[in-house]
């Protein structure tokens, strides 16, 4: 049985364990979930944000290698768990950036039980999603409202909102793999294909409730990193309420490719300030060819932050992405990332 708070009826379910990657996709019906880490979709359940009807264990399917790829890049298992992820030395050594933003997320001990598959399946943060006291609420109630607009919205979205939602995407793992340009690799009943990262998450629009475009049959097998260029010139610069254990108010991976002190390409991609991870082509372009210094960041956080939407109690994230931009950017030319 499911657990239910106290005095709530307790929502039942039925589990079921796979064995194999396809068996899990042919066990997946109207109203499934697969079961990793449980780390996000138990405390839903929990607090009965989520209520599903099957879960598919999935914890003995052998999905947590990480590996090498011909071409130089890297293959995270879906089932790899956070912390191992993190002090991988090919991840290390290869993608510091991602280490160091996995090692900025949530506590040691749910690193050792969080997936990374899960990690991109977390459910976006907001006050009024995870209270179902709270009855607008168009993630958890479609067509209810959004309650946040009106109401305390000191860490919601700046960029990419819609009047359905200005709910933001909690995970830094994700914020560095969206940086380095990591492609998902899903099953389901179809087979199998590739989803870019900057494709899998989506923007609310009119539907947040629907985080995602991975389908409802699809399972994730891995998490593929390419060959990559700024391991000496990375970081992952996280700006939070308290030094640990807390979401970002505001994030941001930075990387340069240099040519002496000129940028020959870069990277950033931005969290906790929109529904997904927020990745600026835009401003990755404008920074190359242009010399590795302060007015060059400065320029690229402004390009970031064009058409920023700001409610009630969040203005303040605009000032300070900005700032954590040129503060990334300023340490990745320097001393690059260290995990």
């Amino acid at each position: 049985m499911a657990p239910g708070s106290k005095g709530d009826p307790v929502q039942p379910f039925e589990y079921q364990r796979a064995s194999d990657p396809q068996g899990a996709v042919s066990a997946v019906g109207p109203d499934s979930k697969f079961l990793a880490g449980g780390t996000n979709l138990v405390d839903l359940m929990k607090q009965q944000v989520e209520m599903p009807a099957h879960l598919i264990d999935i914890n003995r399917l052998d999905l947590a290698k990480i590996e090498e790829l011909p071409e130089g890049g890297l293959r995270l298992g879906a089932l790899a768990r956070n912390a191992d992820t993190a002090e991988h030395p090919l991840v290390r050594e290869r993608y510091p950036m991602l280490a160091q933003a996995i090692l900025a997320g949530a506590s040691p001990q749910l690193r050792n039980l969080a997936t990374n598959g899960g990690n991109l399946l977390q459910r976006t943060r907001c006050y009024y999603f995870y209270d179902p006291a709270y009855e607008q609420c168009n993630k958890r109630k479609p067509g209810s409202g959004c309650g946040a607009i009106q109401g305390y919205n000191r860490i919601h979205a700046i960029l990419g909102a819609s009047p359905s939602c200005i709910a933001t995407h909690p995970s830094d793992m994700c914020v560095a793999l969206a940086a380095l340009g990591a492609v998902v690799k899903v099953r389901g009943r179809r087979g199998e294909r590739s989803i870019p990262l900057a494709e899998f998450h989506r923007l609310p629009g009119s539907s947040p409730q629907v985080d995602t475009n991975l389908r409802a049959d699809e399972l994730i097998l891995s998490i593929d990193l390419p060959k990559s260029p700024y391991a000496e010139h990375s970081t992952y610069v996280k700006v939070r309420d308290r030094a640990s254990y807390a979401f970002a108010l505001v994030s941001a991976a930075a990387a340069l490719e240099l040519d002496g002190g000129t940028i020959r390409s870069a990277r950033l991609a931005l969290g906790g300030v929109a529904h997904k991870p927020w990745r600026s082509e835009k401003a990755e372009a404008a920074l190359a060819g242009k010399p590795a210094n302060q007015a060059s960041y400065q320029a690229a956080a402004e390009e970031v932050l064009t058409g920023a939407k700001t409610y009630e109690h969040n203005a303040f994230k605009v000032a300070l992405a900005k700032e954590t931009i040129v503060r990334a950017f300023t340490l990745a030319a320097g001393n690059g990332a260290q995990v």
